[in-house]
């Protein structure tokens, strides 16, 4: 065959990643929060966007004008706003003087400490040692400097030092200013009192052996029955090991902001969209104008504002996409997992990703961005939307949810008899008699992964 050059005309499809595409991927994964975060970012990059409060995005909608000369990507905005959100649509705000709009602050661990240190010193060079060692408390409440460091420091007596910390640690919480676990508790027992007898000992020098239920080898070492040393044992898990978890600064507060929210009314349930916390978006009139007038800018000026007025109309259309996409998928989820809404946590179905990407006519990736990083408040309570996207076994009619087989468990456990604890075997023969296919190991798992000691770690004497 002779070779040669020829010239031939295909059509193809391809896919082109631009960069309005990329956003409009970055903004369907994004959750509330971090979507209202992205948004004031834009609002300060592109000079044509403004946020509009519902007056002004009423009377932009009924004088929008029904014909545009210029023949350009942002003409459609103009025309038609039905399709770019829910600005036209009125809601409810709450006055700027409401005591919900103002944060709240709690005290830290050292504002804690330092209110009763100047109460209890008693005089000012207690102070300033006391406030040097209350800074060095970590989190958890725990002194992380050795007295005679601070002494040196301080260019004080060792014995000073002492003295201010044996004040510190009277102070609530208690156990605070200790420094390790063993004097932690030491100082909470001091402080509550009525422990059983041999508590001190075991903390002492039995704690591994707390942690790893080995009751048995205690009461044989310190020679004392087993429910003596239970109720030691017991009394010792009602200490708190981390006496200054309880405080905290407002950085490390972290509430969860549902992105949608699930309502029953009457027997169907209804899909709500959280976007009061987006601002309403809209085209600053201004730049409108400029453009409408030939003579009022010059062609660069004229190229800059209609690149910005692009990027104006796609944001829009990208926040509007996401929206309906987030509604798609989670209107999907309310009718596969009806009977989870219904009665709880027991009857959740296993649903993959694929499922709702064919029944809704999208790619599996599209319904997991729409599900990454959100939440769901639904009469069940607040989930992750990954929540519902439960795995699986094999079981009598079908299939059960990894999350209803852990329900199961915990409630077989709750109603065991303390004295003889169910064993992952005996959870296993459980499950098998109610059509549930599982092995042992897998109980386990599931047992492990709700925070549940093993059978021995349960028994009680």
């Amino acid at each position: 065959m002779r070779e040669g050059l020829g010239l031939n005309l295909e059509q193809t499809q391809k896919l082109i990643m631009t960069p309005e595409l990329r956003q409009a991927i970055v903004i369907l994964q994004l959750s509330t929060l971090e979507l209202a975060d992205y948004i004031q970012q834009e609002l300060q990059e592109n000079p044509v966007l403004e946020v509009r409060d519902d007056g002004e995005v009423a009377a932009g909608c009924e004088s929008r004008e029904e014909n545009d000369p210029f023949d350009i990507d942002w003409q459609e905005y103009f025309q038609d706003g039905s399709d770019l959100g829910y600005v036209c649509e009125p809601r409810e705000e709450l006055p700027e003087w409401y005591p919900e709009n103002f944060p709240t602050g709690q005290p830290t661990l050292q504002d804690h400490l330092l209110l009763q240190l100047q109460i209890a010193a008693t005089n000012p060079r207690q102070v300033e040692i006391g406030s040097f060692l209350i800074g060095n408390l970590d989190s958890n409440g725990y002194l992380k400097i050795s007295l005679k460091e601070a002494a040196a420091l301080l260019k004080v007596p060792q014995a000073d030092v002492w003295q201010v910390l044996d004040l510190i640690q009277h102070f609530d919480p208690p156990g605070v200013g200790a420094r390790d676990l063993v004097e932690c508790l030491l100082l909470q027992l001091r402080q509550r009192g009525e422990a059983p007898a041999g508590t001190e000992k075991i903390i002492r020098g039995f704690l591994p052996d707390v942690a790893e239920g080995r009751l048995t080898r205690i009461a044989r070492r310190l020679n004392m029955s087993l429910p003596a040393v239970q109720a030691a044992v017991d009394y010792i898990r009602s200490l708190d090991p981390k006496p200054g978890r309880s405080f905290g600064g407002s950085l490390d507060n972290r509430y969860i902001v549902p992105d949608v929210i699930i309502e029953r009314v009457g027997d169907e349930y209804v899909v709500l969209v959280n976007d009061l916390a987006m601002p309403r978006l809209g085209i600053n009139p201004v730049y409108q104008a400029l453009l409408r007038k030939e003579a009022a800018c010059d062609p660069r000026t004229r190229q800059f504002i209609e690149s910005k007025l692009n990027a104006a109309a796609w944001l829009i259309r990208s926040l509007e996409q996401r929206r309906l996409t987030v509604y798609r998928v989670v209107n999907c989820l309310v009718k596969e997992q009806r009977e989870f809404l219904d009665k709880g946590l027991k009857y959740l179905k296993p649903l993959t990703m694929r499922q709702v990407a064919a029944a809704l006519g999208i790619h599996e990736s599209t319904v997991s961005r729409a599900t990454a990083n959100k939440y769901v408040q639904t009469p069940q309570g607040v989930f992750e939307l990954k929540f519902f996207f439960a795995s699986g076994v094999e079981k009598r009619g079908g299939a059960a949810a990894a999350e209803s087989i852990k329900k199961m468990i915990s409630e077989a456990i709750g109603r065991e008899d303390p004295a003889s604890p169910l064993t992952d075997q005996q959870l296993q023969e459980m499950l098998q008699r109610q059509g549930i296919r599982i092995s042992r190991r897998t109980v386990a798992k599931y047992r492990d992964e709700q925070g549940i000691p093993a059978a021995a770690k349960r028994k009680r004497y």
